[in-house]
This record gives structure tokens, C-alpha cells and sequence, in this order.
């Protein structure tokens, strides 16, 4: 099977300037992509983007591009505003998050993320409280690099009522980073981790994959 959605992603990376973030081209940039197609062509290419699901999104992680600069690129499928980063961040904005070291995230530059779900079940329940039952699923939540690679390659993901929180990343304090819509723009905000949103689910993935 063809790696019909690799290659969707792909384009849609390009078209939001992330080659020109990285410093490479784009030849360079593709060429990135090519140790995850084996696997990617092994799953489905069907995606429900609006309805919070991907059978995968191919992830570009911070070692290949700063998340601070790639926050403007957000787009919502009915707005041309670009994404906002939220000023509570504080002077250092993304710079301390990290994923949780519970986590097994893969140390190359490009990798899937696999059986992807936006965690609409979630609404109204705190972080604090999800992130268990998303574990005792066997299932991982999200990091800041991996949810915005969905929004560049599938924006129809975020939304009214249907945003998500990025339970993955952390900066070692009660704070949960999420995306949410803003003025009709995506914001990259956070939100405390025991206080519950009813319209912020908690994404979460199946697995994670380089090769």
C-alpha cells in the first residue's frame, strides 16, 4: 500500500516552512521522511481529522525545529490568522518543556505517531485524572512537537468544542500545555493539571514509531 497520508504530511510541512526552519532544503527535508515509510504504508491512509482521529502523523521533533518558531504556521481550516503563543509562558516560553520521562519518545529527527486520538472523552475531566486511565489503557499522551505536527498537516483536527491538551510535555510543575482556538486563531497555551475544561480533551497515540 502506498504511503498515500506520508505523503500529504509531508507537502504540508513544506507548504508551512519548516524546511527553511530546520535550515535544510527541501530535497534534505523529504529525505528525512524515508526511514518511516515501510511503516507508514503498512497503515491505514484514512483519516478523520475533524472526528480527532489519524491512523498516524508523522512527527517533526524539536532536535529538527525549535517549537516556539513553528507556532505562527498553526492555521484553523476557516482562518488565515496565524497560531498564537501565549504570553503566560512566561520569558522562556517553550524552552523548558520536555516530554515525561515515563515516555518512550524516539531520539530521530522524524518519526510516527501512531493510532492517534484528539481525547474528546476527556472534556471535563482534570489532566491530573486522565493521564492514569490514558496509561491503564496502555495508550501515551501527547507532546508539544507532536501536536503541532497534526495541526501543520491535518488543522481540520482543532475545532470548537474539540481542542486538546499535550499531557506529554512537561516543564516539571502543575502546568499541562494544550492547544485551543483564540480570536479564530490556534493558541499553544497551558491550563493547570487538576483543573478540568469542557471543551479541552487529552490526545493520546497508541505508540510511537522511527523505523
Amino acid at each position: 500500500m502506498p504511503s498515500i497520508l506520508l505523503d500529504h504530511q509531508v507537502d504540508a510541512f513544506i507548504a508551512a516552512g519548516l524546511p527553511g526552519l530546520a535550515g535544510i532544503d527541501e530535497a534534505a527535508f523529504r529525505q528525512l521522511f524515508e526511514p518511516v515509510r515501510a511503516s507508514a504504508s503498512a497503515l491505514s491512509q484514512e483519516t478523520d481529522a475533524r472526528g480527532g482521529r489519524l491512523p498516524y502523523i508523522a512527527v517533526v521533533t524539536d532536535a529538527l525545529v525549535d517549537p516556539a518558531p513553528r507556532v505562527p504556521g498553526m492555521r484553523l481550516t476557516d482562518s488565515e490568522r496565524e497560531g498564537i503563543l501565549d504570553r503566560n509562558h512566561g520569558d522562556e516560553g517553550l524552552a523548558p518543556y520536555r516530554a515525561r520521562p515515563e515516555l518512550t519518545v524516539p531520539e530521530a529527527p522524524v518519526y510516527l505517531l501512531v493510532d492517534v486520538e484528539r481525547g474528546d472523552e476527556y472534556r471535563d475531566v482534570a489532566p491530573r485524572e486522565a493521564l492514569p486511565r490514558i496509561g491503564a489503557r496502555e495508550r501515551t499522551p501527547l507532546t508539544i512537537a507532536e501536536g503541532l505536527s497534526i495541526m501543520a498537516a491535518h488543522p481540520g483536527f482543532l475545532h470548537k468544542n474539540h481542542c486538546f491538551m499535550l499531557g506529554g510535555s512537561t516543564r516539571g510543575d502543575k502546568r499541562v500545555p494544550a492547544i485551543w482556538i483564540s480570536e479564530r486563531a490556534p493558541k499553544l497555551g497551558w491550563c493547570f493539571q487538576g483543573v478540568p475544561h469542557s471543551w479541552l480533551g487529552v490526545a493520546s497515540a497508541a505508540s510511537r514509531t522511527a523505523v
